[in-house]
């Protein structure tokens, strides 16, 4: 039954306009979030990109000497070489590839939660739905989100090649977007979004489907309510898995985001994200795909626990229901 059009007027914005609502409040959380942890993601895209054995192909003058070996020297190395500031060097496409990124996720999971697949009578969400739910949301987030991490990627490996005495490519976020627009055209915005969208399938499968499942299984059999030690439990679950999951996914997408590109927008180092799978494997081992996993789980935690307690908080005072 329609609500009538005077009635409609005199109702919460929350409840006017739910989606729209709910996309921008995770957008305010995921802005906190970033902010607070934005320095170990540099950290983390900076120990990817070490010893990347397909530079070999470009010549000896191109493969970096790799000054940096682990995470406290990476950001020691940072604050010393470049300024303490330049741990934020990125932090504005972050910002807007989260407003977009969150918001598109957290919009489509609750859409598929309620609408689509639904709930049992008891409350219960079977755990292959919230999987399923859980991937496609970040598909859908990061797909749209794509432009934004690109530019967020290449500017956080300025500062690195300002060091190796290489020339800047960007002024600013708004010259990177018109730069990369005019080089590949609108398909080069959304270079790399294949390991990308792949990444954040895995991600949310993580973020999405461990949080909703722990908080509601908490609720369900535990004397634990729906309040601020539930969404943290959960949270700190959730960034755990998230991590072992992407961090693999993430070198790649780190790796084919940042390589250097022909005049078409073609990659020099790597034909897909297969191909970069393989060369990474065969030239540096497994483990890999696991650098910088410890700041991506340091960073991707406490993201996590930020991002879930301010949405929770400001759902509650919003007057939206509780994710």
């Amino acid at each position: 039954m329609s609500v009538p059009e005077d009635e409609e007027r005199l109702l919460p914005l929350a409840q006017r306009w739910p989606r729209a609502s709910k996309f921008l409040l995770s957008g305010c959380a995921a802005t906190v979030a970033e902010l607070a942890t934005f320095p170990l993601d540099l950290i983390k895209t900076r120990l990817q990109m070490q010893g990347e054995a397909a530079l070999a192909r470009l010549g000896d003058s191109a493969r970096e000497s790799a000054p940096y070996r682990g995470m406290v020297r990476t950001a020691l190395g940072i604050i010393q070489e470049e300024g303490f500031l330049k741990l934020w060097q990125g932090v504005t496409p972050a910002i807007y590839r989260h407003i977009v990124y969150s918001g598109g996720r957290m919009v489509t999971y609750e859409h598929l939660r309620e609408v689509v697949f639904g709930k049992s009578e008891d409350k219960h969400y079977p755990l292959w739905k919230s999987v399923i739910g859980g991937m496609m949301a970040g598909v859908v987030g990061q797909f749209l989100a794509n432009p934004t991490d690109l530019v967020k990627v290449q500017m956080q490996m300025e500062g690195k090649r300002k060091l190796e005495g290489k020339p800047l490519r960007f002024r600013g976020v708004h010259h990177a977007f018109a730069k990369i627009l005019s080089e590949g055209g609108i398909r080069g915005l959304w270079a790399g979004w294949v390991p990308n969208i792949q990444r954040a399938a895995l991600v949310n499968m993580g973020d999405l489907t461990t949080y909703d499942t722990v908080k509601h299984y908490l609720v369900l059999n535990t004397p634990l309510e729906d309040n601020i030690m539930t969404h943290g439990l959960s949270s700190l679950c959730s960034g755990l898995v998230a991590s072992i999951l992407a961090t693999p996914a993430d070198v790649i997408k780190s790796r084919i985001m940042n390589q250097p590109r022909d005049k078409q927008g073609r990659g020099l180092l790597y034909k897909s994200s297969t191909d970069c799978l393989i060369q990474a494997v065969q030239g540096e081992g497994f483990m890999s795909l696991y650098k910088g996993f410890l700041p991506s789980w340091l960073r991707m935690t406490p993201w996590s626990l930020v991002f879930w307690l301010t949405y929770e908080k400001i759902r509650e005072m919003s007057g939206v229901s509780p994710f």
